[in-house]
């Protein structure tokens, strides 16, 4: 190779990094510390840069002032451009000669030596490089590492979180104003109910906009696996962690917004609550786009099968169709993994479980009432009767809780088996 080339060592990750610069800058130039001069594979200069002028010049070469060194060196070795009748080969061979003589050479070898000598073992000899192993990393380095890496990433990138958050709080605000406090009389009953739907479902389905983002650290995941740094169970758990206390900051932000303008059960325990089944809601969503990345890491494609799936779980949660009217077949076969599902009944037990509903009065005098309940002889609606009519039973809310957590756990499961048998 003719030209200008450093090498640059690294013994991290067992890997070697060879960088060549040809031409640089002459403040680019003097940063480095020994200079190679390469013709036709012979060394026409090797050791400190601060020496080679000196050394040119003492075989008549001069480098003028104003000039760039190393294009100066370069134009005096390079070979590629020789024509008959010049004498670019002669003064290359000459170079070459005069290297093969000087006594920079004779130290240089003697350097080389040393070096040599030093690491020779006495008893058994020069150690044998090819059983050489360097030690590598702890399990846990590469994770952190990405980690690190990522919450870099995740602040500054404006499409991963940022316009996220803008879509969420928009959403807050049109929710709360659109469903604004509403109030215990039965004609809230069901604007309760739409909103617990739309809330939920719609803070999934905007996960869709976590795609690209993905796509791109998939990107960088695929090139840094081919050279050996990264595999993907540490890509996959950096980027789970890496998501949780933003998707937490998010369903706060929604939250403090939404379920106080809307005026839902007036409760902190309830509050916490719902944070808790809508940041789980934000975790399965974006799991599930992490998994349609991994297999379809085309950024329309993921973007239309996500936004399917997201659609589906909508038509088959409980709330469009409820569960004791439900078709068996998207009963029994989507409706039990529809992360969408347990949070909407989660959601729904929060708020009707512990409170009552004012039926409306005749002009009789008499009571009509939406939905049937012990307390209809007072004019009331006890909530759990509005539970019921959707199927909706108390008391589990720690097996939906348990089951969500298996959904996403699964989706990362499926993903990290997805990055690994793909491997483009």
């Amino acid at each position: 190779m003719t030209g200008i080339t450093w090498l640059i060592l690294r013994a991290a990750l067992q890997l070697i990094i060879i960088a060549s610069i040809h031409q640089p800058s002459t403040s680019t130039f003097k940063l480095f510390d020994k200079l190679c001069l390469l013709s036709q594979g012979k060394t026409c200069y090797f050791g400190p840069i601060s020496n080679t002028r000196d050394y040119l010049a003492r075989l008549g070469h001069v480098m003028p002032s104003e000039v760039n060194p190393a294009e100066f060196y370069l134009d005096l070795i390079n070979v590629d451009l020789a024509k008959p009748g010049d004498d670019t080969l002669e003064r290359v061979a000459r170079l070459t000669q005069a290297w093969a003589e000087s006594e920079e050479t004779s130290l240089v070898k003697a350097e080389i030596q040393r070096a040599v000598t030093s690491s020779r073992d006495l008893e058994k000899g020069l150690a044998d490089l090819s059983k050489l192993r360097i030690e590598r990393p702890s399990p846990w380095t590469i994770p952190i590492v990405l980690l690190h890496r990522s919450w870099i990433k995740a602040y500054r990138d404006v499409v991963a979180y940022g316009i996220r958050v803008v879509m969420y709080l928009g959403l807050a605000i049109l929710m709360g104003t659109v469903f604004l406090r509403l109030n215990t009389n039965q004609s809230s009953i069901q604007p309760f109910i739409n909103a617990i739907f739309f809330g939920s479902a719609f803070m999934s389905f905007m996960a869709v906009a976590y795609v690209p983002s993905f796509l791109e650290d998939r990107a960088t995941f695929a090139k840094e696996r081919a050279n050996g740094l990264v595999g993907p169970l540490a890509f996959n758990i950096s980027n789970f962690f890496i998501g949780l206390p933003f998707l937490l900051a998010i369903s706060l932000l929604f939250s403090v917004v939404e379920y106080w303008l809307s005026n839902f059960r007036p409760d902190g325990h309830a509050f916490w609550m719902w944070v808790m089944w809508l940041f789980l809601d934000l975790v399965a969503a974006e799991s599930l786009v992490v998994l349609v990345s991994a297999i379809f890491p085309v950024f329309v494609v993921a973007l239309a099968v996500a936004a399917f799936l997201n659609g589906l779980w909508m038509c088959v949660d409980g709330f469009l169709v409820p569960m004791n009217v439900l078709n068996p077949f998207w009963k029994y076969v989507f409706h039990y993994i529809d992360y969408q599902a347990y949070v909407f009944q989660g959601m729904m037990v929060n708020e009707f479980k512990a409170r009552t509903y004012s039926c409306a009065s005749t002009s009789a005098g008499n009571y009509h009432c939406m939905y049937e309940s012990d307390l209809n002889s007072v004019g009331k609606i006890r909530g759990t009767s509005v539970l019921e009519a959707f199927d909706i039973h108390t008391g589990l809310e720690k097996t939906w809780a348990g089951i969500m957590i298996g959904i996403i756990l699964g989706y990362r499961v499926l993903a990290y088996l997805a990055l690994a048998l793909r491997k483009t």
